[in-house]
């Protein structure tokens, strides 16, 4: 609804991942020189944490949006709770191996093949794990055995790992010894500093056609910063919801008050269901909030399309009598016939 009122060609805050809304923010750059790093060591593991929402998988699409295909071969798996058998013949399957043998002895052969003929064709394989958070000691154990294959004195293979905070946990296991010596660069993403925070509205609305309408007031952008404490999911979420309500109050400039107005809609709705994650507020002191009813927009929504609804009914009544009036059969009446 909002996009036509504001004439946007689509929606500048889903929550779906897209590389095409990637905002090269200082702790995503830092990130990606990373991910780039690890791609010229062509070895080892690269291990990327963040909060939830932080952009972790966004991060992950914009790089593979940049690899050279002649040269690296990337896989893009993400993971469930799987056992370490299972995770291989995912890996498998997404390096696109056909018929895959069901015994792991023949899975691992069938693998290291396809490394070794990557490798001799002049290209690297490259493993992206995202939510590796849900990888057991013993499946992490499976992609560390990977990494041992070799061509030469050269490794074919090399795994990013990009999971949320807890994944520096389990990878400091006493068991996984082997894996964490094999880890040559580790990054945590943060959140955006609110001077970001303040380029990246405009930034994901230009993607659609934005010509500074709807405005932010400094007082919005604040609030938006205070609101979500610059992670890129709960801008997105609060933002999207933000232009719902401009849309229904026919509002084309956004103030603080909008925002904190919008902001304390979620939290309700969110505590109804039992949920704290989104949209808390960071600011110092806390903030109170409005008396607003968690399903106020989700109502003047219903009301307004009952308003379309009777609003076409009425205009179909009016051609009715039109037709009848001139003597004239309906279109649609013909074309049911």
């Amino acid at each position: 609804m909002y996009t036509e009122f504001y004439g946007l060609t689509g929606e500048p805050f889903l929550l779906t991942p897209d590389h095409h809304f990637y905002f090269d923010s200082t702790v995503h750059s830092q990130a990606m020189a990373h991910l780039t790093y690890g791609l010229s060591r062509g070895e080892g593991f690269i291990v990327i944490t963040g909060e939830v929402g932080a952009g972790k998988t966004t991060l992950v699409k914009h790089l593979l949006s940049t690899i050279d295909g002649e040269k690296v071969i990337a896989a893009h798996v993400v993971t469930t709770l799987l056992a370490g058998s299972e995770l291989l013949r995912l890996v498998a399957a997404a390096f696109g191996i056909k018929d895959i043998p069901v015994d792991k002895g023949s899975m691992l052969l069938r693998l290291q093949r396809f490394f070794e003929s990557t490798y001799k064709s002049g290209r690297r394989a490259l493993l992206i794990v995202d939510e590796a958070q849900n990888l057991s000691i013993e499946t992490l154990e499976e992609l560390r055995m990977l990494s041992n294959f070799q061509v030469g004195n050269q490794a074919p293979f090399q795994s990013f790992l990009v999971g949320q905070p807890q994944f520096r946990d389990i990878i400091a296991d006493p068991a996984l010894e082997q894996l964490r010596q094999r880890v040559i660069a580790s990054y945590h993403l943060g959140p955006m500093s609110r001077d970001e925070c303040g380029d990246y509205l405009p930034h994901r609305l230009k993607h659609v056609g934005w010509h500074n309408d709807p405005a932010f007031e400094q007082s919005a952008v604040d609030a938006v910063y205070d609101h979500t404490g610059g992670i890129p999911r709960q801008i997105n979420t609060l933002c999207n919801r933000l232009l719902l309500l401009g849309f229904l109050d026919n509002l084309h400039r956004f103030t603080g008050d909008d925002v904190n107005k919008v902001a304390a809609d979620l939290r309700a709705e969110n505590a109804a269901r039992g949920k704290s994650d989104v949209a808390p507020y960071y600011g110092s002191g806390g903030y109170e909030g409005r008396s607003v009813a968690s399903t106020d927009l989700e109502h003047r929504v219903q009301e307004l399309e009952k308003r379309f609804s009777r609003q076409d009914k009425s205009l179909r009544q009016i051609a009715s009598a039109f037709y009848e009036l001139l003597g004239l059969s309906r279109p649609d009446s013909q074309s049911r016939s």
